[in-house]
């Protein structure tokens, strides 16, 4: 399971949203992960025209934790630049679900805007563990 709520798939709309665009590699690839969670192409459609403000994200293990992260990442990476902010807003979010900031830049590294080229998720679930506050 990718994400366990719209409220996680809600993050990745407003980190998309930023630079004020959506673009299509980006609305893809929303639209992806809506799909593989049985969200319907309408209730995806709805998310992206009103995202939600960010709360809290409650009792997650450190694999969603993780999972939510990889997907952050290459949310910021879809529409093939990256721009200040959305850097700050996956460090900000990054602290919220317990990993120090510079995770970001550590994972980023390696993950890959493109969603064919596969990322080697053990090896990412290595180093992020190192990033995890105490």
């Amino acid at each position: 399971m990718l994400f366990d709520s719209k409220y996680e798939l809600n993050v990745l709309i407003n980190l998309a949203a930023l630079d004020h665009i959506i673009e299509a590699r980006e609305s893809r690839l929303i639209h992806m992960i809506g799909k593989a969670n049985q969200l319907s192409a309408a209730e995806i459609d709805e998310m992206i025209r009103r995202p939600e403000p960010i709360q809290g994200f409650g009792v997650m293990s450190n694999d969603e934790k993780f999972e939510h992260l990889w997907y952050l990442i290459r949310m910021m990476k879809a529409d093939g630049h990256v721009i200040r902010n959305e850097i700050e807003f996956c460090e900000t979010i990054a602290e919220r679900l317990g990993y120090k900031k510079g995770v970001v830049m550590e994972l980023s590294a390696h993950i890959y805007a493109d969603i064919a080229v596969p990322s080697d998720t053990e090896l990412l679930r290595k180093k992020a563990e190192r990033f995890i506050r105490i």
